[in-house]
């Protein structure tokens, strides 16, 4: 019976990945965890890292096949500096290392690292996607340190002979998503006029779905081996886009005021929310075309159906469903 050993199966994407992989019989499932989690199933085995972290040795990895490490420190906006680069790289940098070194000790054959499109920048112009293969150019203490991971991994495989496998997400959404998607939802439902009605960018986006079935794809496909994988859904939406589907699959009308850029640039920039402005109105695009033709992959849900999964759950999480 081959074995999978998981991080980060408390949160979003490792949570999702876990009830998947979960339900496979023919899979024992560990789950590496800071402290024992009543969220967890009781068919998986937790492992408790060294002193209530994600600290684990070789003996905890003996005769497993693949460690799949989806946790991390999450970015957090405007954090930024030294003092957060450091404590970027202590978890997303050091631990991951820390980890892969003891997998590659114990035998551990493949190595699958979530990582972040943060890795190849804040943004895209127009039409001119970043494709898997780009040098990197992260811009921020959270991308940084997923790069130095990213280094740090290829390495060991070059020296160990283990497979490493990375993926870089765009936005990831779906049930139970939290953060900026959430207060837009909230924005939406409350029927607020919002000032995007005018807004031209594109940005890629995944659906949970979709990412957690590229990442049990890499568990076993032998193209995976030592690449470097973006993903998305395959259709990038304007923020009014975005928007207008969203308002849609929660049932309410959106109100969008067709405000120019140019004047939002300016308030954004004078609120000091030039970051937000960025991801509201520039355009972060990825080309997946190496990712559907070494991997035979495609995405198997559709952005208005997982909009549609979003926004039950939404509704649902917030006692709104019967409104």
């Amino acid at each position: 019976m081959r074995a999978v050993f998981l991080t980060g199966g408390t949160g979003f994407v490792g949570g999702a990945v876990l009830r998947y992989l979960s339900r496979n019989a023919s899979l024992r499932l560990i789950a590496g965890v800071r402290k024992h989690s009543s969220h967890i199933p009781e068919s998986v085995t937790q492992v408790v890292g060294e002193q209530n972290s994600l600290c684990f040795t070789a003996s905890d990895l003996s005769d497993i096949d693949v460690v799949i490490h989806a946790a991390a420190r999450v970015h957090i906006m405007n954090e930024e500096g030294d003092d957060a680069l450091a404590a970027f790289r202590k978890v997303n940098t050091d631990v991951t290392l820390a980890l892969a070194r003891e997998a590659a000790h114990a035998g551990v054959r493949r190595f699958v690292f979530i990582s972040s499109i943060k890795v190849n920048g804040e943004g895209t112009l127009l039409g001119s996607p970043y494709r898997a293969d780009d040098p990197p150019a992260p811009m921020d203490a959270y991308g940084i340190s997923k790069l130095e991971a990213e280094q740090g991994l290829l390495a060991l495989a070059s020296e160990t002979g283990m497979e490493v496998v990375i993926i870089r997400p765009v936005l990831v959404y779906g049930p139970g998503v939290k953060a900026n998607f959430r207060t837009m939802m909230n924005w939406l439902y409350k029927g607020l006029p919002l000032p995007f009605g005018s807004v031209t960018n594109k940005r890629s986006l995944v659906a949970l779905d979709n990412l957690v079935d590229l990442i049990v794809t890499c568990i076993d496909h032998s193209a995976a081996a030592n690449q470097v994988f973006l993903v998305s859904d395959g259709e990038d939406l304007s923020t009014t886009s975005l928007l207008l589907r969203m308002g849609q699959a929660l049932g309410k009308p959106t109100r969008l005021l067709p405000v120019p850029i140019g004047l939002l640039t300016v308030l954004a920039t004078t609120l000091g929310k030039k970051a937000v402005s960025q991801r509201l109105l520039g355009s972060l695009q990825v080309d997946i075309e190496k990712t559907r033709q070494l991997l035979s992959w495609a995405p198997v849900t559709s952005v208005n159906k997982a909009l549609a999964q979003t926004a039950e759950d939404f509704l649902r999480r917030s006692g709104k469903a019967s409104d």
